[in-house]
């Protein structure tokens, strides 16, 4: 389970990097090569977003990714292949990020049924909560799937109560509101923040929203187990191309 692995690779690492990148943008080989490049950099943890129309919790960068990959075909038959190949390639946990109307329409207990043939250990789906999400939290354990839950600043000392008791894996802690992609600072209300959500759950914390620089990862050090990384990564692929996001991953360690 992922726990364990974050655990054991903390360790011997310090805090771990987990990439996001969303399967078929620009186009599915593409996909692969960015995989392949990112964890050759030494990702530890990988998020592969499932494209959806409305991915309400993201912004422009990520945002127009998800509509390039839908307007060239990507369907979810491939985004479920292109898990199971790179699971079965690269030797790093991959867990599907989406949105929930995606496992509703494939059904929830199918969604992660086919989830956990393709590898996957992980779901990362923003748009539920535990009231609403009860069924869906039953069929992904059953499957051996973590369902990962939000934390943000904005929510309230009994709310962290109570959805501490829902973790698996990690929690996802959200730097800010709003969307993700824009300006963060990393400043003392954020360690207060991150101190509060430590103080409900003894699970690994994961920080997301705004991670660009090597600066930010230093200053999560000790304070979260995992950095996550996504728009940064795909404003570097967008002008650069897949070789510049490998440097820009082995940069921020």
């Amino acid at each position: 389970m992922l726990e364990d692995y974050i655990r054991q690779k903390i360790e011997k690492r310090g805090i771990l990097l987990m990439a996001h990148t969303v399967v078929g943008y620009p186009d599915l080989a593409s996909s692969f090569e960015l995989v392949k490049t990112i964890v050759s950099a030494g990702v530890d943890l990988m998020e592969l977003q499932i494209p959806f129309s409305e991915p309400i919790a993201d912004g422009p960068v990520i945002l127009k990714a998800n509509q390039s990959a839908l307007a060239a075909g990507i369907k979810v038959d491939e985004c479920f292949e292109f898990a199971h190949r790179v699971t079965q390639t690269f030797d790093i946990p991959f867990l599907f990020m989406t949105y929930y109307n995606i496992v509703f329409k494939r059904g929830e207990d199918r969604f992660f049924a086919e989830a956990s043939e393709a590898g996957i250990c992980g779901a990362i789906v923003p748009d539920i909560t535990p009231e609403e999400g009860k069924s869906y939290v039953a069929a992904a354990l059953a499957h051996g799937i973590d369902p990962i839950f939000i934390l943000s600043p904005t929510t309230t000392p009994e709310r962290l109560v109570y959805l501490a008791d829902f973790g698996h894996g990690f929690f996802y802690c959200v730097a800010r509101k709003g969307i993700t992609g824009a300006k963060t600072r990393f400043s003392s209300e954020m360690e207060e923040f991150l101190g509060r959500c430590r103080g409900v759950t003894k699970l690994p914390l994961a920080l997301g929203f705004g991670v660009s620089r090597g600066e930010d990862v230093d200053f999560l050090n000790g304070k979260v187990e995992i950095a996550v990384v996504g728009s940064e990564a795909l404003r570097v692929l967008n002008a650069s191309g897949v070789e510049a996001v490998g440097h820009f991953f082995r940069g921020l360690r």
